[in-house]
């Protein structure tokens, strides 16, 4: 059965498209406008809402809260202070990665996760005899993205309280009369936040917002917007960038964190009083260097890209959709040296860009690698520059 969130009965008047996708059982707008790419320069240039909703939602709340996440998440939980969210992920015993998703710590014994994916009776069947209850309360909260340099604006209107918040700071607060957490958290790399509410008080929570966004361009944006931003912001998505190790058939499409690009998450990781699920076999990744891959940016020759098209009489696409598939990297000598899991066309830098996973040792900032393409039904390369992850990285992100 197809649900909606608490958001829908407001959101669907304005999807002029009609377009939804299955988002965790519920209905997702693929776009409101007929281009995404108006959605998109409202995130960069004003501000959007994005319905966050069909999230996993998880409390892990007791006395032996920290010491449970402490033992199954690969980021150290315990340098998490109350009133902070962070990024983290987990893995399995061999060091693959499971799954990736935001914690928010509410207090020394209180703690929420989001994820994409259902993760219950993984994490219940790790809590043995701590003290500690994990609950899936996925259903009786919605989640409202709020992004764009006018986000703080706009929503310190209602929550003056985000006017202080730092990056990754969490806050309470009452919109539209109701009580909600709000975190400077989101998933388009730029300024941004996220509005967690009770499913019975999501609507008079969202019409405060649209009002406080008269005047400010904010608007409603859909799941393809999001990616664009996303992939500008080098954030991975899981079934793009990584497959979960417990769905994956064989080792190729498992992924370490490190290979993931995450190696800054293992800080500490040689502390023997945090064993947590994997680290023994990620120990011996980073000891052995036996990463197979790194992941890194890539940004496209534009001229090479566009002499490759005109010389093949056609007019060189600048399409911002990015593509469903991966697209493999050679060396000069024709060698495959890896593959790019997401590419596009950036509006905002007026590139084709990537996120790709690369050979360890060729992956060096502004070394070259080649993309191959298909022009004319023939197998192309056009040179690429390697760079660093974010490609996109606006000062107001964490300012």
């Amino acid at each position: 059965m197809i649900r909606t969130t608490p958001f829908h009965p407001r959101l669907a008047p304005r999807n002029e498209t009609g377009l939804w996708s299955h988002w965790a059982g519920y209905l997702s707008a693929r776009r409101y406008d007929m281009s995404a790419k108006h959605e998109y320069f409202a995130v960069r240039n004003s501000a959007g809402y994005f319905d966050t909703s069909p999230l996993y939602k998880y409390w892990i709340r007791g006395r032996d809260a920290e010491r449970f996440l402490a033992g199954v998440m690969t980021r150290d939980v315990r340098r998490c202070r109350p009133g902070t969210a962070q990024y983290t992920m987990w893995c399995d015993d061999r060091g693959f990665v499971l799954e990736d998703g935001v914690l928010f710590r509410l207090s020394d014994t209180e703690f929420f996760l989001t994820a994409a994916e259902p993760n219950l009776s993984y994490l219940r069947g790790l809590v043995g005899r701590l003290a500690v209850t994990v609950e899936d309360v996925s259903p009786a909260y919605a989640l409202l993205a709020v992004q764009g340099p006018r986000s703080r604006e706009i929503l310190a209107g209602v929550a003056p309280e985000v006017s202080r918040l730092g990056f990754f700071g969490l806050t309470q607060a009452k919109v539209g009369g109701a009580p909600v957490t709000i975190s400077r958290t989101g998933y388009t790399g730029d300024l941004g936040f996220e509005v967690l509410v009770g499913a019975d008080d999501a609507l008079p929570v969202l019409d405060a917002v649209v009002e406080a966004g008269h005047g400010h361009g904010l608007r409603p944006f859909g799941e393809d917007a999001l990616l664009m931003c996303r992939i500008e912001a080098g954030l991975v998505l899981i079934n793009v960038e990584f497959s979960s190790s417990r769905l994956a058939f064989t080792d190729h499409d498992r992924v370490t964190p490190k290979e993931l690009g995450f190696g800054w998450m293992l800080k500490g990781i040689d502390d023997d009083d945090r064993p947590f699920v994997g680290r023994a076999a990620i120990r011996r990744e980073l000891a052995d260097k036996t990463s197979r891959w790194a992941s890194v940016g890539l940004q496209l020759d534009w001229s090479e890209y566009d002499q490759l098209y005109t010389g093949a009489g056609l007019i060189p696409p600048k399409d911002e959709t990015p593509l469903d598939y991966e697209s493999m990297l050679y060396d000069d000598a024709g060698g495959r040296v890896g593959y790019a899991t997401s590419l596009m066309y950036s509006p905002v830098l007026q590139r084709h860009i990537a996120m790709a996973r690369l050979r360890p040792d060729l992956a060096v900032a502004g070394s070259r690698v080649n993309v191959e393409l298909t022009v004319n039904h023939e197998y192309r390369t056009v040179p690429a520059d390697v760079a660093r992850l974010p490609l996109f990285n606006p000062e107001r992100k964490a300012a």
